[in-house]
């Protein structure tokens, strides 16, 4: 479980960052495991992914605002810069995190 220091040192820690908050029973979430583990291996020492399970870290969904899943965020420079609730295309996914890099 992260609190929310850790989680901000986290968006803080590299000028771009990907967040996906996601649960174990979510079938969207599933769909997208595979896509989100291909735009990571893509942004490997370029960008960091971080993958948050609501049920083990409701109170930090709740602080940054997840209301669905699968909910990923784009952090640049600490700011959420880009946000999107649901399934989502990888190659979308990409461009939209190599836009602020």
């Amino acid at each position: 479980m992260a609190t929310f220091s850790a989680y901000s040192e986290l968006v803080n820690s590299a000028p771009v960052v990907l967040v996906e908050f996601f649960a174990s029973w979510c079938p969207h979430c599933q769909k997208m495991m595979p896509v989100v583990a291909q735009v990571k291996a893509l942004l490997e020492g370029r960008a960091d992914v971080y993958q948050f399970d609501i049920d083990e870290n409701k109170q930090l969904a709740d602080k940054v605002d997840v209301q669905s899943i699968p909910t990923f965020l784009v952090y640049h420079n600490g700011q959420v810069a880009w946000r999107h609730t649901g399934e989502i295309d990888g190659e979308v996914l990409l461009g939209k995190v190599e836009a602020f890099l």
